[in-house]
């Protein structure tokens, strides 16, 4: 994505878009968070939407944003685990350039990655705390140690004038201002998928606390390290048109950028930097989404909810949930080897699957809950409505950008077709919906005293965790 995002508008593009994206975002996250304070549960933008919509409209509302959520995460896996089987492949090209290192070689490595993931977030879920910690470190050590060792070794560096606004627009469009507007789809779709903590918030301690920090932290992390990460790759790149828009460079073109710059030797140290955050980063996709999707089909809104809310005897996990996500992941996966842009494709649909679920939450937060919405401990205070008005604009905005051509002349093979499958899911769930599942869907179930109950307009986090700590001292006392 970096390189594309360089060919559409140049390193200016790359460096202020990012910093344009990364404010925004942090917007949403902050919205976002204010609404996880008050509702930690595992269902997470899915069980705020049943706490903040009319009751008249809140099966359809959480409906919804259940569909948009996962849709945004199980592209989201799919599209982080092909962009690992390309560096993966760049690797390989570094080594042994007379390999043909194509679409379906990539696919290959591409369900290897997943197979890995789908294990690991079954067997070994126990490591996932460790695993997590270990990918920050090694993240934030990979960005220093990249910037550091390859702005000293990298001669001659590109000159400030070049990073900062230098712009190239090689997209084929004739407005300069559109092909800027291309590169917010790398630095969203990189800024996205931060919800993942609020899946997990009823196996985070004190979680009215830690899930919105979770949040705030992942997404200020990503866009300060980020934000440096780019700007020293940038002076890096020496010879744009060879490195970025030559037909012979290495993809993705990141990779020519370290060969040229720093070695065979250095560039293969800083792409298992890169790889190691890539994969962790597909592994925590996996985890997430598999909470959502057994709090999800705990309600019987996924197909063979009945399977997929279970949970494995042994490992007290849902792994059904998990080999579910992977499955399709796969299939969507199929889509790299059909068509030229179908990775851009996959992102845009991750994206825009993502947008949408926080969109939901927060226009419902800011309207029909404006007075009636209850603060946890970590809130806005009397900016919430101006933070939600501007994450609201900002989601709608990028949701349309997100369907829109990314190259020129449009073509058969290079049109953006992110809105068909998008479409296609949504209007399979929402025929479903309006067929059969209005007739019995509720919302969001808890399980209180071994049995499911629907949370009705008067239930509270609160009161459900008292009946559950009134039950366990009732059965301590029999």
């Amino acid at each position: 994505m970096w390189g594309d995002a360089m060919n559409d508008a140049g390193s200016l593009g790359v460096i202020w878009g990012w910093f344009i994206t990364g404010t925004f975002t942090m917007i949403v996250a902050m919205s976002l968070a204010e609404i996880c304070s008050a509702y930690p549960t595992t269902g997470g933008l899915y069980f705020w939407v049943s706490r903040l919509a009319p009751p008249k409209y809140m099966p359809l509302a959480c409906w919804l944003t259940g569909w948009f959520n996962w849709i945004g995460l199980v592209f989201g896996i799919t599209s982080v685990d092909l962009g690992l089987s390309q560096f993966i492949a760049g690797v390989i090209n570094v080594w042994q350039p007379e390999v043909d290192t194509s679409v379906y070689m990539q696919y290959g490595i591409f369900v290897g990655i997943l197979f890995i993931h789908g294990c690991l977030n079954s067997f070994a879920v126990s490591w996932n705390g460790w695993m997590n910690q270990f990918a920050f470190y090694a993240n934030m050590l990979g960005i220093l140690l990249i910037v550091v060792v390859g702005l000293s070794i990298t001669r001659p560096l590109a000159t400030g004038d070049f990073v900062f606004s230098e712009f190239y627009n090689g997209s084929g469009f004739s407005s300069d201002g559109y092909a800027f507007l291309l590169v917010i789809l790398q630095s969203q779709y990189t800024l996205s998928g931060y919800d993942s903590a609020a899946h997990m918030s009823e196996e985070t301690k004190n979680s009215q606390h830690g899930s919105p920090f979770g949040i705030l932290t992942a997404v200020a992390a990503n866009v300060v390290s980020g934000f440096i990460f780019l700007i020293g790759v940038s002076f890096m790149t020496k010879d744009f048109m060879n490195q970025i828009v030559g037909e012979n460079a290495i993809q993705p073109q990141m990779v020519q950028v370290f060969v040229d710059g720093v070695g065979q030797a250095w560039t293969m140290v800083f792409l298992i930097f890169v790889m190691v955050s890539i994969f962790f980063c597909g592994s925590s996709l996996t985890l997430g989404s598999s909470r959502m999707v057994y709090a999800f089909a705990r309600d019987g809104a996924m197909p063979l909810s009945e399977r997929l809310h279970k949970l494995d005897s042994r490992t007290k996990n849902p792994v059904n949930a998990v080999w579910f996500n992977v499955i399709i992941a796969g299939v969507v996966g199929v889509l790299y080897m059909i068509n030229s842009t179908a990775y851009e494709a996959i992102v845009s649909v991750n994206t825009i699957g993502s947008q949408l679920s926080y969109l939901v939450p927060i226009v419902l937060r800011i309207t029909v809950s404006r007075t009636s919405f209850s603060p946890g401990p970590w809130n806005l205070g009397r900016y919430s409505t101006i933070a939600g008005v501007l994450s609201s604009c900002w989601l709608l905005f990028t949701c349309c950008l997100f369907i829109c051509p990314t190259e020129a002349p449009i073509t058969a093979d290079n049109m953006n077709y992110a809105i068909a499958p998008f479409a296609f899911i949504m209007l399979l769930s929402g025929g479903y919906f309006a067929i059969w599942g209005r007739k019995w869907f509720t919302g969001p179930v808890r399980v209180i005293n071994g049995q499911e109950v629907v949370l009705g307009d008067d239930d509270s986090i609160t009161s459900v965790k008292k009946e559950k700590e009134e039950f366990a001292s009732s059965s301590s006392s029999n």
